[in-house]
């Protein structure tokens, strides 16, 4: 069945890469700026290379990819004879790659439909791995780009972090709230709320706060009237990251858990040691 539509996603959706090849996703790097030199997420930096900066208290921040960068994405796409593009990014309210990705689209060869998915990592991830799935059915971009729009939109994603001075530094969450934390010295479970990074709940230690993360990721996947996908990820913690995947796997009867080491970019603001989940529910699951 012909193609008509190509989905580009940005380097935050953490999409393995053997995936995205298989998906024909294209993903467009993120910058990642270390002691004042730029790299680009997935290209030229690791996450453990940042982990060790922020480890060291080096200068760590991130930058949007450029429409330069949009662009070639955009041409490679319509080099391939779609006649419709659907480029789906991390939260606005998280980064400025959406707003880019809109300048740059008004410049491509073909029509791009643009998506703020209100979140990032595997929820993105697994919204463009379905959007793909339907592209290479042979979907038009409207169903594609619903499609991907709705099953970001219905995934949870939540987040284990050892501190929350990082995103403090990266104004990623509330400065009272960081502050409390450091204050009390807790240890936070933080949540995507439409768009947005909260503080949902604190721990007085790493074990409890890991426990209560299993446990809320666990009852997120069984609220579900369908078959769900996880993932859990990790910036320099594949133990913590393995307990925790066998430990919803076996909640969730055998279920298989997707593991999958969290980049530079969001590396960045969360810190080394940061454990998180996501739970996207299938789009099929209730027919």
């Amino acid at each position: 069945m012909d193609r008509h539509v190509a989905v580009v996603t940005d380097s935050t959706s953490y999409l393995p890469t053997q995936w995205a090849v298989d998906a024909q996703i294209i993903k467009v790097p993120v910058g990642v700026i270390v002691s004042g030199q730029a790299f680009r997420e997935g290209v030229d930096i690791s996450t453990a290379e940042v982990a060790r900066a922020l480890r060291d208290w080096m200068p760590v921040s991130t930058s949007r990819p450029s429409p330069v960068d949009f662009m070639n994405a955009y041409q490679q796409a319509a080099a391939s004879g779609v006649e419709h593009i659907v480029s789906a990014h991390l939260s606005a309210e998280l980064s400025g790659t959406y707003q880019t990705a809109l300048l740059a689209a008004k410049e491509s060869p073909v029509p791009v439909t643009v998506i703020d998915s209100r979140t990032l990592a595997m929820g993105l991830g697994f919204a463009c791995m379905t959007g793909a799935e339907l592209a290479e059915a042979g979907a038009e971009a409207e169903e594609v780009a619903a499609a991907i729009t709705s099953r970001a939109r219905r995934s949870d994603t939540y987040f284990y972090v050892d501190s929350l001075e990082y995103l403090k530094r990266g104004g990623r969450i509330g400065k009272a709230s960081a502050a409390i934390g450091a204050a009390l010295r807790v240890k936070p479970i933080l949540g995507v709320r439409d768009g947005r990074v909260e503080l949902l709940e604190k721990a007085r230690t790493p074990s409890k706060a890991l426990a209560r993360l299993l446990e809320i990721s666990v009852a997120a996947a069984k609220a579900e009237d369908g078959d769900v996908d996880v993932a859990v990820q990790h910036i320099d913690a594949p133990e913590r990251a393995d307990e925790i995947a066998e430990q919803i796997s076996v909640a969730l009867g055998g279920k298989d858990i997707v593991r999958i080491e969290i980049g530079a970019v969001v590396g960045a603001h969360v810190g080394p040691g940061c454990v998180a989940v996501t739970v996207a529910p299938k789009p099929w699951s209730h027919t």
